[in-house]
């Protein structure tokens, strides 16, 4: 069938703009006629008027025979015949609403000429308006490959009966042969299932919310708040009259309510809780409330006695920190090397200053100090017998050392005790030798971190007394 005739193989009727060039007319014509339609000298009660856009004719004719009552009388450019010959069909008039055209904008983010000329013809050929203000229009066409696009969706979704589309939009309605409008999706607030309706909240649902949180939870401080199984029971209560406004929302819903405005429902569930004064021990979402526990009172610290002072001076200055310009003693530690048995008896430590303050007493006996000039104490003099010894090569590491280092040499087994007692050493603030001598009696490495930490601990303690 031609594409000019219509369902019952009438010629559809065109009347063509007077005052268009004959040579255009004359072409028009044959056209029409070649495709099954028919020239008319008057404008048609149905059919197409056939004009040049933007000429003074054109606005004459639109005035004196658009009208609503003749929703069937068209108005398209002459380039319409051309444009039907070329996709084999005839053009649905899919952009008129009321029997006048649907005014569109195109956009300056659509920035290539060739596409804004191509775009504005489909326009009309489908019988839309594409000279429309943003204004006025109320179709607004851009490019969706800029930012701009974005902010006119935003800038233009609260207004009713105003759209923002894409250049595209204009070919596949076309194609579809009807005007449908891109819809505005809503993201997922979190929890909404697919295919579920959305539903704002309301005041009235934080309300019901926030009276929901007063009772199980009344605490922030005790938790819960934003665990699922909270929302999971509320929705459970969904059969009992007074919890029907639950079923406005999911629990997933629920629960992202709370979740991003816990700031500002927590202020409202204080309020209410405040109000209700649930006391200590009412129970709560997870059982009992607890009452705060009370906090132990720190013990009053002893007045330092004077040969505490002057030993506390003597710590800061082993600390690195000068207490003042004076001269005070330097606490010596004698690296020399000791017997593995107890080389000091307690009398001899009790006459040390600092050992009324001292609670740990099992380390605190075999590590007596020199201060000052005074002379070293028993377990830093060496016996004749221990001046021999020293002669001999020192023992680096037990036999069970030894063995667990599998796949490693003596030399290089030897290398990492020494490191790893230069680490005791270092974070500890202890000579390396203090250690070394430490480590050869016991030949256990744990022991000997174990050892300096509890001095460094011991010696820390009588600087804060």
């Amino acid at each position: 069938m031609p594409i000019f005739q219509d369902a019952n193989g009438l010629a559809i009727k065109f009347f063509i703009q007077k005052d268009i060039a004959q040579e255009i007319q004359s072409e028009l014509c044959e056209v029409v006629a070649s495709l099954g339609g028919r020239v008319e000298a008057k404008v048609p009660r149905q059919g197409y008027v056939l004009v040049q856009p933007g000429t003074a004719e054109e606005e004459r004719l639109r005035l004196c025979w658009m009208a609503q009552d003749r929703p069937q009388r068209h108005f398209v450019p002459y380039t319409y015949v051309e444009a039907c010959k070329i996709a084999g069909m005839q053009l649905k008039q899919i952009f008129v609403e009321n029997g006048l055209p649907v005014k569109m904008h195109i956009h300056p983010s659509i920035a290539n000429i060739n596409a804004r000329t191509t775009l504005s013809q489909r326009i009309m050929h489908s019988g839309g308006d594409p000279t429309s203000s943003p204004q006025s229009a109320k179709i607004i066409l851009a490019d969706p490959n800029t930012e701009v696009f974005q902010h006119l969706v935003k800038t233009y979704q609260s207004i009713p009966d105003k759209h923002v589309e894409s250049y595209l939009w204009v070919k596949k309605c076309v194609e579809k042969g009807s005007l449908v409008y891109t819809p505005l999706i809503y993201k997922n607030p979190g929890g909404r299932r697919p295919g579920e309706e959305r539903t704002p909240f309301t005041e009235d649902d934080e309300r019901h919310l926030c009276e929901w949180i007063a009772a199980k939870i009344p605490y922030k401080q005790t938790g819960g708040r934003t665990g699922n199984r909270l929302y999971q029971q509320l929705c459970e209560m969904i059969a009992d009259p007074e919890y029907a406004w639950v079923s406005r929302h999911t629990w997933q819903s629920w629960r992202e309510r709370y979740k991003k405005n816990a700031m500002r429902l927590d202020a409202m569930i204080a309020q209410i809780v405040d109000q209700k004064k649930p006391v200590p021990g009412e129970q709560g979402q997870y059982g009992y409330v607890r009452q705060d526990e009370e906090k132990n009172k720190r013990p009053r610290k002893k007045r330092p006695k004077p040969a505490e002072q002057n030993l506390h001076k003597q710590e800061m200055i082993i600390g690195g920190i000068n207490a003042d310009s004076a001269e005070v003693p330097v606490i010596v530690f004698d690296a020399s090397p000791v017997k593995s048995g107890p080389s000091t008896s307690r009398a001899v430590v009790r006459s040390s200053p600092a050992e009324e303050e001292l609670e740990d007493g099992e380390d605190s006996e075999e590590w007596a100090v020199r201060i000052g000039n005074e002379p070293p104490p028993k377990w830093g003099k060496r016996s004749a017998s221990e001046e021999s010894e020293a002669q001999k090569p020192r023992k680096r590491m037990k036999s069970s050392d030894a063995d667990s280092i599998e796949g490693t040499s003596l030399d290089s087994g030897v290398h990492l005790i020494d490191r790893t007692l230069q680490e005791i050493a270092t974070e500890h603030r202890f000579t390396l030798e203090e250690v070394k001598e430490f480590y050869d009696q016991c030949g256990e490495m744990e022991r000997t971190k174990i050892r300096f930490q509890k001095m460094r601990s011991i010696l820390s303690s009588i600087g804060e007394s």
